[in-house]
């Protein structure tokens, strides 16, 4: 079970429009793929869907772009996961069996569903307001090279080793 790189790109969105937020602006499309380093093409389509979900606020025009709206970063992260990658996630086998549950289990189901079950309580109990940090131009600089996971990593409180 790996996050998307939906789930991924979306969060660093989230979290970079978050940190930009003192600046009382709309932050583009532009600028937010540019500066995590994703595609444009594809940072658009997840910033009109987070917009479709009114997990941020989106105008059209020459100063337009997204901003956040007053329940963005009291949203839990297993919201998001929701809307990128769907709860199916946690339902599928890490082995890939067709018929993996309690009652026909992989060899690795029982490990692995202590695994599923801690993560989603992680997630449920994680807000977009938790992952931001005091240094905003280290934090710019980490979420750009951010792998999911490197995210995986933050979100669970695993340091990372250099």
């Amino acid at each position: 079970m790996i996050f998307s790189k939906s789930f991924g790109y979306a969060i660093r969105s989230i979290l970079y429009v978050a940190i930009m937020r003192d600046e009382k602006r709309y932050v583009q499309v532009e600028e937010i793929a540019s500066k995590l380093s994703v595609p444009r093409h594809f940072m658009g389509k997840i910033m009109k869907k987070l917009a479709k979900e009114k997990i941020l606020i989106s105008t059209k025009g020459p100063s337009g772009g997204f901003m956040l709206n007053e329940n963005t970063l009291g949203m839990h992260l297993m919201d998001l996961i929701v809307i990128t990658d769907g709860v199916e996630i946690f339902d599928n086998c890490v082995l890939r069996a067709k018929e993996c549950n309690s009652n026909n289990p992989c060899p690795l189901h029982a490990q692995i569903d202590g695994v599923k079950r801690s993560l989603k309580s992680i997630l449920s109990e994680t807000s977009v307001g938790d992952l931001l940090e005091e240094d905003k131009v280290e934090f710019i600089r980490s979420i750009a090279t951010a792998t999911n996971a490197d995210l995986v990593k933050k979100i669970i409180g695993v340091p990372s080793v250099y």
